[in-house]
């Protein structure tokens, strides 16, 4: 049986016999640069990071464009690190599959340290202050998801962990932008030297979010006299400091057990999945789909790596920001919210099935290539209808991505707005177009009320997936039964917070209410109605 360590690539063969992808460089001579002179670290140890970005640097380093590999720490779940990293030397193998079978293998060796960012782990923690302190670092990258640069609770109020590191200062950091800061402390003092920290998580104006935080704490410190008053000008000092933005596209689902058992067939042994307490879902390895995009603002203050000869874009502000209201309002995130919501209600598990219906491949077709590009914000480096062409062919209909609707319709409520609003905003605000005349984004937006029932197109109860707002929007449609043509909706259409926009004001309110009640009327309506609408 094959063991994933450093050990067992000293035979070669056995792993190119199975068909898996070796490193092209000597690890033992990476490993040593990347102690003596650390370039990259980043925080947070899971799939995105160990399938996508690893995977990039070790194609810079297969081809001799680096001479340093990537230090991981993790400041969250620290059985990440203690069961996924450790045991395999820090190796990943990497599994992406394409919608027509294949499967490509490869071993990732380019995380070279493994560390957990806690104050009672010293070992792994001097290291880190070790690595701050180091005229070599380049940046720290961070996909820590959108939660981990929150501060604060809905009432405003600091959360009970950042209240807790703002008391404690530098010392006793325990939230990931604490630690972030401290250890970026530790860099100013030793000389205000420069670097550059880089969110690749996916969210809106990530960039911007990683530095309010940052700020926030180093300012508050400085205020509570736990920090140098030069501290805060460092850190808003761009020739010192930046943080640039990026728009990041991949999908890293949790580990397959169709790859699980393909790797123990060709012999691998120890592909255990791994749950942690933290309810993380990971594995030695990394299933993934091919597809990918990273773009990244081009602002860095003490060198990079040549990540460009990986395929990531480096290019402006602006341009970052139009490659993600492309893929955030038009090209992506719109029609996966639409297979979400009305595959819960039609009895779907998996976004690749639902890609064989014919009527609601037809509905993302309109939204996406009907109602969406006639107003897409074009970003020049990707060319958008050809991003719809493969998020349809290629990436929703991949069988083995295992992608299920209820996960996609986490937080809908939060994603309105963005997804369907800004579409709808430009049609208000373009000659000649007029949102009255949309179709299956009102369509939708029905769906969604629809869908706030907890009752399936059967008329059967089904658990909603999480969201914020979840009991209010449920009020607003309080005793709807199928059959009710008295409803409610209305109060929840008039919710301008949601859409963005006035519906009713723009010819649109009405609209989506009669669709909402023809989805009403009986057991199957729902699929009759979008049938009405888009076939």
């Amino acid at each position: 049986m094959l063991q994933l360590n450093r050990k067992s690539l000293l035979d070669r063969t056995v792993w190119e016999a199975a068909g898996i992808e070796l490193p092209k460089y000597d690890l033992e001579l990476v490993a040593h640069n990347t102690r003596v002179r650390p370039q990259w670290v980043h925080f947070g140890a899971g799939n995105i990071f160990r399938g996508f970005v690893a995977n990039a640097q070790q194609q810079l380093l297969n081809s001799l464009k680096a001479d340093t590999g990537i230090i991981a720490a993790e400041a969250f779940d620290f059985e990440m690190i203690d069961k996924a990293y450790k045991p395999y030397d820090s190796l990943t193998l990497l599994v992406l599959m394409s919608a027509d079978g294949k499967f490509h293998k490869s071993m990732i060796a380019s995380v070279v340290e493994s560390l957990v960012a806690e104050k009672n782990r010293p070992v792994d923690y001097l290291r880190l202050i070790e690595i701050f302190e180091n005229p070599t670092l380049q940046m720290a990258s961070f996909t820590v998801t959108e939660k981990g640069y929150v501060l604060t609770g809905p009432d405003g109020k600091y959360l009970a962990v950042v209240e807790r590191d703002l008391a404690n200062g530098p010392e006793q950091p325990v939230h990931v932008m604490s630690i972030a800061t401290s250890l970026v402390y530790q860099r100013y003092l030793k000389g205000q030297l420069p670097m550059t920290f880089v969110s690749m998580d996916n969210c809106s104006h990530n960039g911007d979010l990683l530095k309010d935080s940052m700020f926030t704490i180093a300012k508050e410190w400085n205020h509570r006299g736990l920090v140098e008053k030069g501290f805060v000008d460092y850190l808003q000092n761009e020739e010192k400091i930046t943080f640039p933005l990026t728009m990041i596209d991949k999908i890293t689902p949790r580990p397959s057990l169709q790859v699980q058992s393909a790797l123990r067939e060709l012999g691998l042994a120890d592909m255990e999945m791994i749950v942690t307490t933290r309810h993380t879902y990971t594995a030695p390895f990394v299933n993934a789909e091919v597809s990918e995009y990273l773009v990244i603002e081009d602002k860095f203050t003490n060198g990079r790596p040549a990540l460009e000869e990986a395929g990531i874009i480096f290019t402006d502000r602006n341009t970052v920001d139009k490659v993600e209201k492309m893929k955030v309002t038009t090209c992506l995130n719109p029609l996966h919210t639409a297979l979400a919501l009305s595959g819960c209600l039609l009895g779907y598990q998996l976004i690749a099935d639902e890609m064989k219906d014919h009527t609601l491949r037809r509905l993302v077709e309109t939204i996406g290539y009907k109602e969406g590009l006639p107003v897409v914000v074009d970003p020049r480096i990707i060319q958008p209808k050809a991003f719809i062409d493969e998020v349809l062919q290629e990436r929703f209909a991949n069988p083995y991505i295992p992608d299920a609707p209820q996960r996609i319709a986490t937080d809908t409520s939060q994603k309105m707005s963005i997804r369907f609003g800004e579409t709808i905003k430009s049609y208000v605000s373009t000659a000649g177009l007029d949102p009255a005349n949309l179709t299956a984004i009102p369509l939708t937006i029905a769906i969604w009320c629809r869908y706030l029932l907890g009752l399936d197109d059967q008329g059967a109860p089904f658990t909603l997936s999480p969201d914020p707002l979840l009991n209010t929007l449920q009020g607003y449609l309080q005793n709807t039964k199928l059959g009710d043509q008295t409803s409610k909706v209305r109060c929840l259409l008039e919710d301008e917070k949601l859409f963005g926009v006035r519906l009713y004001e723009i010819g649109l309110g009405d609209k989506i209410e009669a669709m909402f009640h023809e989805m009403l009327a009986g057991p199957g309506a729902v699929r009759s109605t979008i049938e009405k609408y888009v076939n």
